[in-house]
């Protein structure tokens, strides 16, 4: 069992749904976490997710989530309100597998605690093949400041990454965006011939 895990979850490929997973992205290439730790791309892994959240006595999820808010607000959730506001306001199809990881790791008895999750309200997610948009990825420091600051009253203190010269993922934000086709370059909302009021 690890002291605690920090879990993205969402998709790339959805413009702000994005958003988990480029959080520990960032997180993993600036920072070093402690024996202890981990960290993870949870991607839109659903129920494979269980046995790794099981394993986590505390847990720290980054994902987007439409809270109603203003587009790019950043909220935190606690215990008891992130699995009912998973449930709640689905952004994507990947969170109605998450929250049945949670209500699983929580019949079992080995729901973490504290379960924490730093969430962001999206500007837009139909657009495939997006980024983030500016006002989600400014987000992202943030994101990680209260991730780390909750590390620290854990007594799991990050260290920043000496080595920054890592291998570059291909999947990276970076290289997403120099290898992304313009949006008149791409259907960017699905094939046209299966859209509502298209054909």
């Amino acid at each position: 069992m690890i002291n605690a895990l920090l879990l993205g979850i969402g998709n790339v490929l959805w413009a702000d749904e994005g958003f988990g997973v480029r959080c520990v992205e960032a997180f993993s290439d600036a920072w070093d976490l402690p024996a202890g730790a981990g960290i993870m791309d949870g991607g839109t892994q659903g129920l494979y997710l269980l046995p790794y959240v099981q394993d986590a006595r505390r847990l720290i999820i980054f994902d987007a989530i439409d809270f109603g808010f203003a587009p790019g607000t950043l909220h935190v959730l606690e215990g008891d309100q992130v699995p009912c506001y998973l449930g709640a306001r689905k952004t994507s199809l990947h969170q109605t597998g998450f929250q049945e990881v949670l209500a699983c790791a929580a019949l079992a008895g080995q729901l973490p605690d504290p379960l924490v999750l730093i969430g962001v309200q999206p500007v837009q997610l139909d657009d495939y093949g997006g980024s983030l948009r500016p006002a989600v990825r400014e987000q992202i420091p943030r994101a990680i400041e209260i991730a780390i600051a909750r590390l620290e009253s854990w007594g799991l203190a990050p260290r920043p990454r000496r080595d920054p010269a890592r291998p570059v993922s291909p999947l990276s934000l970076e290289r997403y965006e120099l290898g992304r086709p313009a949006a008149d370059a791409a259907c960017r909302s699905g094939d046209a011939r299966f859209l509502p009021g298209q054909g």
